[in-house]
Order: structure tokens, then C-alpha cells, then sequence
């Protein structure tokens, strides 16, 4: 993975040094694509970075099959997740809940309470239940490796999310940070016309927060007449509550319009809160441009004075259903990739009808967004039919 950021690190700089004038933020060119795993059906890949391989597994129409040995048994699943706060999360558990409950399985989560420690003694735990296969939401190397290397010693599969183990036997499964990153940033840039004055909502020690700074780096090297005035995020018991609180200063602190013209976020929940914050101030003179989109979101996004008009977001339902499939495949003995990258796409408020839609019928109106064929097994069909007899 190293090798892999060094190259595109490279990319990007090279990129970003061909560029001198600030008129490039009206132009269409992008840092240098790599492969992404689709959502189906889909275009193919965008022009964008990404630092993670991405593979596509058997496609759905294949013909069922009959089930692994493994199979034959429900099995038992943990979600060790780092936090539970937020519409995200809610929507990407229910995914992992629905697909479980779909092939028959039991799941039980563990709640860590954003504390490392905790999460680490949740994994062991999970290892001591025996259970038949592990999901970890948001975990860093440093705090799980030894405990996810006991589970994978005890022939337990495991499956990561938003995490940087890198151990041998470990499937990790992203959204394509560096992309999600990159696509909301150019649509800021070329709203602005390539200058203006910022403010960034983000927060440090969590990965995909990691992989989003880098393109924020690269973002204020390519558009160099943009600035960062403004900068906070925190990861609390209410981020959105206390995100409304921060950003209420910024609005004190820059009253007059131009001195503020754009809050970039990074987090649906920080966007929740710098949403409101405008809202309650009566200023329409500043847009937001984010990553993610839930369902409890869209109806703030698609609001006729919504001061939020691009998001960069895939499907977090998606994401759980994806990341369980791939542990049912590992379980029952099929090769896995080790890395997944699931490709984002740009949500345009401008895009959408007036009339309020659900979340559902976002395929209607962004090339690309629906239910993914990703991780799909001929057997888990015939899985699916056993568990509702």
C-alpha cells in the first residue's frame, strides 16, 4: 500500500505542478484514476486518485450453486465498531443487519465507544465467543493487530472497514477516500471559480480522515487562490450539536460576505452541524460541499434554500452488505481479494427534482448510484432461500 501511495502522491504532485494559474479551476482535468470497484450498474471509472486496489466478485445473474460445506450451518457474526454515533453508521449496520439476517446468520455488534482499547478487548472477546467470522468498523493497526492476528490464528475470517490492517488473511473494504476527497473539492473549486475563502471541517486519527487530508493538501496546491481561513472537528457524543457550535463561531468571526464563501466537510454529521449553524443565522451567502449522504440527510440536501449542494457519497447500505458478503465468501473458503475500493459518486442539489424523492430513487438522477452486484456468489442465492424456509 505504501509503494501504491508513493505512486500516486507522485502523480498528484506532478499534476499539480503543471498548473499555474488559478483559471484551471474552470478546467475538467483530474489527478490520474486507478481502478475502483462499481455499484452496478455503472460507467466506467471516473478520472480520479485511488490508493487501493478493487476487485469485483462473481455477478449476481450467475446460476445458484449448491452451498459450501461451511455454509451449511448458520454462522455466527461480530461487528467490532469503533463508534455508533450518527446517521452513517445507522444506515451501514443495517446493511450488515440486513444481509446477515438475509443468509440466515446471527449478529451480535460490540460497541467500543470510540475508545481503542475497548474495541481491541471487543475483538478478543469476539475470538473467545468463537464466533465464525469478524466485521471491524473504523479500527487503526496499532490498537487491533495482535488480537485481529488471534482471530485469524483461530481461523476466523475477518473483514475490515475504514481500517489499515494490513495483516496477511484480512480483507479490507473502503469507499475510495482519495476519490471522495477529490470530487467534492473540484466541484468547490470550480463554484468559486478557482478563488475564494474556505472553512474545513475534519478531524485527525481516524483513517479515512487520513486518506481525505491528503487531497486536501493537494486541493490548495492545485488551486492555490483558495484558502483555508478557518479550520475545526471533533469526534464527540453529539459531533453535529457541537459542529453547529464551532461553525457559529466562524460566522461571528466572519460576518461580511466573501470573508467566508464555502465550508468544506468531511463527515455527514459535521455537514449536519455546519447545516444548521447557517440556517439558524440567516446566511445564504455561503455554500457547503461534503462527503456523504444518508437517508435522514436527503431531505436537508434537497431543501429549496439548502445552503449543501454537492456531496460526494456512496450507498453506506451498500458498504454493509458488501463488507458481509465478502466474510461469507471467506468463510466458505473462496478467494478474496485483500483490498475493496467502492467507487463514490457526486451528488449535485442541482441534479435532483424539486419535488422530494427517497433515497432510493437517487439512481434516477447520478449515473451510477444503485444496489451493487459486488461480492455476489452463485450460492448465496440458494444461502438466501434456505434462510427463509
Amino acid at each position: 500500500m505504501k509503494k501504491t501511495l508513493a505512486w500516486f502522491l507522485t502523480a498528484v504532485f506532478l499534476l499539480l505542478a503543471a498548473c499555474t494559474n488559478e483559471q484551471n479551476a474552470a478546467e475538467s482535468s483530474s489527478p490520474p484514476a486507478s481502478s475502483t470497484v462499481s455499484p452496478s450498474p455503472s460507467p466506467s471509472a471516473s478520472s480520479a486518485p485511488s490508493a487501493e486496489a478493487a476487485t469485483e466478485s462473481s455477478a449476481a445473474d450467475t446460476p445458484s450453486a449448491a452451498l459450501p460445506d461451511k455454509l451449511q450451518k448458520p454462522l455466527k457474526i461480530a461487528l467490532v465498531t469503533r463508534i455508533t454515533t450518527g446517521s452513517f453508521f445507522a444506515q451501514y449496520s443495517q446493511g450488515i443487519k440486513d444481509q446477515v439476517a438475509a443468509f440466515g446468520g446471527e449478529l451480535k455488534i460490540f460497541d467500543s465507544n470510540n475508545d481503542l482499547a475497548k474495541m481491541a478487548s471487543n475483538v478478543e472477546a469476539a475470538v473467545n465467543e468463537k464466533v465464525d467470522a469478524i466485521l471491524i468498523n473504523n479500527g487503526t493497526a496499532q490498537a487491533l493487530a495482535p488480537v485481529v492476528q488471534k482471530a485469524l490464528d483461530a481461523g476466523i475470517p475477518v473483514v475490515a472497514y475504514d481500517s489499515d490492517l494490513t495483516l496477511p488473511g484480512v480483507t479490507s473494504i473502503d469507499q475510495d477516500d482519495y476519490l471522495l476527497g477529490w470530487q467534492s473539492l473540484k466541484q468547490l473549486a470550480t463554484d468559486l471559480n478557482g478563488k475564494g475563502n474556505i472553512g474545513i471541517l475534519w478531524v485527525a486519527g481516524y483513517l479515512p480522515m487520513e486518506r481525505r487530508e491528503v487531497m486536501i493538501e493537494a486541493f490548495k496546491k492545485r488551486y492555490p487562490n483558495i484558502k483555508e481561513v478557518v479550520r475545526a472537528g471533533s469526534v464527540t457524543a453529539n459531533t453535529a450539536l457541537d459542529t453547529q457550535a464551532q461553525v457559529d463561531a466562524w460566522l461571528k468571526k466572519y460576518p461580511e460576505p466573501g470573508q467566508l464563501q464555502a465550508i468544506y466537510t468531511t463527515w455527514n454529521e459535521f455537514t449536519r452541524g455546519a447545516y444548521q449553524a447557517i440556517k439558524q443565522s440567516g446566511r445564504t451567502d455561503i455554500k457547503i460541499y461534503g462527503i456523504d449522504l444518508t437517508e435522514e440527510d436527503l431531505p436537508l440536501f434537497q431543501a429549496e434554500d439548502s445552503p449543501w449542494v454537492a456531496a460526494s457519497a456512496t450507498n453506506p447500505t451498500d458498504i454493509g452488505q458488501i463488507q458481509t458478503r465478502l466474510v461469507y465468501q471467506k468463510v466458505a473458503g473462496e478467494t478474496v481479494p485483500d483490498s475493496v475500493s467502492i467507487e463514490p459518486h457526486l451528488i449535485l442539489k442541482s441534479a435532483l427534482p424539486k419535488e422530494k424523492i427517497s433515497f432510493a430513487d437517487l439512481g434516477k438522477y447520478v449515473p451510477g448510484w444503485g444496489s451493487s452486484d459486488t461480492a455476489k456468489s452463485p450460492w448465496m442465492e440458494e444461502l438466501a432461500k434456505r434462510a427463509q424456509k
